[in-house]
């Protein structure tokens, strides 16, 4: 009786109720996989199929059958994809990160053996090969040739079939699917130089090529070994946010006990207790306790903070002094942390246009390499060679135009620029994000949320007494209203009064020291002459009246510049970019910011439409708008720019419609998107040139019977390397472009992005126009 494994608990649902699965991929070995294994599951039962590339991960959604009424007729069947696979030759597992990891350090360790084995099998030949070379030229005896090739020969054939694995597999797995995928012109030429070796071996030839055979495969097993741990350190930051969260968490039950659990069993709501130096395995809000913690894997920031009953705290945060009870306000799979890495994995599963024409070009590729190999031999019988000579010309071009350089030429870059971007505080949520936003003239930046900051700022503390603001911000902690937490936030607050009475819509009142305090508007503490007066000097602020019995204080509120905003201006500027404000704010306050950061061109008070029509106008005089907005208002002009960054702190809509998220309270990863996205737009047009080029000159001059074997292996090798390396380099423009700026720490993009909803509340009270901007 046969066992069934039972998929089913993998299954997830979206927002709109269909069916997905993620599979880890066992045996993917170069680019040509992904068109076999997308083409070979998807049909009946299978509406979708992506694999992703960079972590071996295939994502499924399923095409269920529906009645009258959009109701499933009959559940999905997941089993279904793993059969089609089993057929193509690969295992899959459903995803799970521990599973990922032990096949991925398994297939490096097989890989680094067969490597070691090549290598040294290789250099042992060479040796050997050496000494047949040099004979040749000084008369070397036949017998004492024949040993040597003999040798090699004993050395060669069981390293080849050792280490060329990897490959035979792979070209089986095609061959099987009826395709021609990187790998079969790969185990074709090695296993015909190996078979031409022994049979010039045998005849006591004065040429072998088992050199080339084992050179050939140690330079492709060292690619291989070396896009592993390049994909795998471009990977470690973004998954490292899963990792911060730990394997378990204590849940404190009903009766009081506690019970250690895997982290994927924590609920919405669940008791967890943490102990002194454990991280926060998921996002919740503390119940009791007080303690210090350290934030630094999630905010950037290293100084401890202090936290106690109400506070929010983040998974991956360190718990440092206190025991602390906290109630999971996101279960695991839903925490802040599983988000950012799920949009990070959907920028990486889309396809972006040069990889698009990358990976269509060496899917033509590899059966124009068999045809030039056979009419090469075909032509050198026809014009009179022997066929010795045809055999071996045949092999070389089958090995110098392996098609590897081409397939690694745009994916390489891709994957390298994503990590570099993340890094850098840019999250891609777009595919062909990098190519637009490299390819855009123009920024236009919105206002209010973007080039400010998101939550209002008390910008007069300078003029208030510090008793004043402390007693505000206590107060501010018992209000609903938006501005008084931002006060709160802002004025370095202690523990709230008791026996506050908030009276909406006009402020919050308590007994301090036996006197009635009061916060809230200027009729609600009865001080409309000190706020004029105060207004005087910033008429843009908004004002919160404090009263504590004879003493009045006018705390101003507004959002101000982010702090990098004037850099990052003049770093786009000096990039030969224009840039531009277009905001829904009032003239004065726009006007006050462009004349801060030095922009010339700007428009105030401008609605959705009219957003888009700037950018429309701009567009028809052959401009490329990347647009930077944050609001509700600016996606349709964020939808309709050639590219679009929203900050983190953006409303849901801003992010869905951009390509790429800025991470953090700082304005710099936009310029980082810049660069970084210019580099790698040049690096991936260079590496297809370069593949290009390599072909035009190598393919000519191996049909014409100048390359043996083990030059052609050298070669091709050579050009998988130059690319690779070539692609390297789209590191470095970041820091290239922007010496000594630090860069954010990815990991913040999880306090960022739960602070999104409190800094989106505050800001639309500063003024009545500002909400809409």
């Amino acid at each position: 009786m046969s066992e069934r494994i039972d998929y089913s608990a993998f299954v997830t649902r979206d927002k709109e109720g269909c069916a997905q699965l993620d599979l880890a991929i066992d045996g993917i070995t170069c680019a040509a996989c992904i068109r076999e294994i997308e083409q070979g599951v998807a049909g009946p039962g299978i509406a979708h199929a992506r694999l992703n590339y960079t972590n071996k991960r295939l994502h499924l959604v399923f095409d269920a059958a529906m009645d009258g009424d959009g109701h499933e007729t009959a559940p999905v069947d997941p089993g279904l994809a793993v059969t089609r696979l089993h057929k193509l030759g690969y295992k899959a597992y459903p995803f799970t990160r521990s599973r990922e990891e032990e096949i991925e350090a398994a297939q490096t360790s097989d890989l680094l053996k067969r490597l070691g084995v090549a290598a040294f099998a290789t250099m042992n030949i060479m040796l050997l090969s050496v000494s047949v070379w040099s004979g040749n030229v000084a008369d070397i005896d036949t017998e004492t040739r024949d040993l040597f090739h003999w040798i090699s020969a004993l050395i060669a054939i069981p390293t080849v079939a050792y280490s060329g694995q990897p490959f035979f597999r792979g070209a089986l797995r095609s061959l099987k699917a009826r395709a021609l995928g990187m790998d079969v012109p790969i185990s074709l030429g090695v296993l015909l130089a190996v078979g031409i070796s022994i049979v010039e071996t045998m005849n006591s030839a004065r040429h072998a090529y088992f050199d080339a055979a084992t050179m050939l495969l140690t330079f492709l097993l060292a690619g291989r070994v070396l896009d592993q741990i390049m994909r795998k350190k471009t990977r470690a930051v973004a998954g490292n946010l899963l990792a911060l969260r730990g394997e378990t968490a204590r849940r404190i039950d009903a009766d009081g006990g506690v019970t250690e659990i895997p982290i994927l069993g924590v609920r919405t709501g669940d008791l967890l207790q943490i102990r002194p130096g454990d991280r926060v395995p998921v996002d919740g809000v503390v119940v009791t306790g007080l303690s210090d913690v350290d934030a630094s894997l999630v905010t950037g920031e290293t100084a401890r903070e202090p936290v106690g009953e109400g506070a929010q705290l983040h998974s991956g945060t360190l718990n440092l002094t206190g025991a602390l009870t906290l109630r999971a306000a996101a279960a695991a799979e839903n925490s802040l942390v599983a988000e950012v890495n799920k949009l990070l994995d959907q920028a990486l599963m889309a396809k972006s246009r040069y990889v698009q024409i990358a990976d269509r070009a060496a899917q033509l590729y590899a059966p124009v390499v068999h045809a030039a190999a056979a009419l090469t031999l075909i032509g050198w019988l026809l014009v009179g060679a022997d066929l010795h000579f045809a055999v071996i010309t045949a092999v070389a071009v089958l090995i110098i135009t392996c098609p590897c350089a081409l397939g690694l030429a745009v994916p390489a870059v891709q994957v390298v620029v994503s990590g570099a971007l993340f890094r850098s505080g840019v999250l891609l949520t777009a595919g062909d994000g990098v190519e637009r936003i490299a390819a855009c003239d123009t920024v236009v930046f919105d206002k209010t949320g973007t080039l400010t900051t998101p939550e209002a700022r008390l910008v007069n503390r300078g003029a208030l007494d510090d008793a004043m603001v402390a007693l505000a911000g206590r107060l501010g902690q018992s209000s609903n209203h938006p501005l008084a937490r931002a006060l709160a936030r802002d004025g370095a607050a202690g523990a709230p009064f008791d026996d506050v009475v908030e009276e909406p819509g006009r402020g919050v009142r308590a007994i301090v020291d036996g006197i009635e305090a009061r916060l809230g508007s200027p009729d609600f503490c009865d001080a409309q002459d000190a706020v004029a007066c105060a207004l005087s000097d910033e008429p843009d602020a908004t004002p919160i009246v404090l009263r504590h019995g004879g003493r009045v204080a006018v705390l101003l509120l507004r959002q101000v510049l982010r702090a990098d905003a004037g850099d990052v201006v003049a770093d786009l500027k000096r990039c030969g970019l224009k840039v531009m404000i277009v905001s829904g704010d009032r003239e004065g306050p726009v006007r006050r910011a462009a004349e801060a950061l030095g922009i010339a061109d700007w428009h105030a008070g401008c609605k959705p439409g009219d957003k888009t029509a700037i950018l429309a106008r701009l567009a028809g005089e052959g401009r490329r708008v990347l647009m930077v907005g944050d609001g509700l208002n600016d996606a349709p002009a964020l939808a309709a720019a050639h590219a679009s960054i929203s900050p983190i702190t953006a409303s849901h809509l801003a992010q869905n419609c951009a390509d790429a998220l800025a991470l953090g309270d700082r304005l710099r990863p936009v310029a980082e998107a810049v660069a970084l996205s210019r580099k790698a737009l040049m690096i991936m047009r260079q590496n297809l040139w370069l593949s290009t080029v390599y072909n035009l000159i190598a393919v000519p001059i191996a049909v014409l019977g100048y390359v043996t074997p083990l030059i052609a292996a050298v070669a091709m090798s050579g050009s998988s390397v130059i690319v690779t390396l070539n692609a390297v380099r789209a590191r470095s423009a970041g820091r290239e472009a922007h010496a000594g700026t630090a860069a954010i720490s990815a990991p913040a993009a999880t306090h960022a992005r739960s602070q999104a909803t409190t800094m989106l509340t505050a800001a639309p009270a500063v003024t009545s126009t500002e909400a809409a901007s």
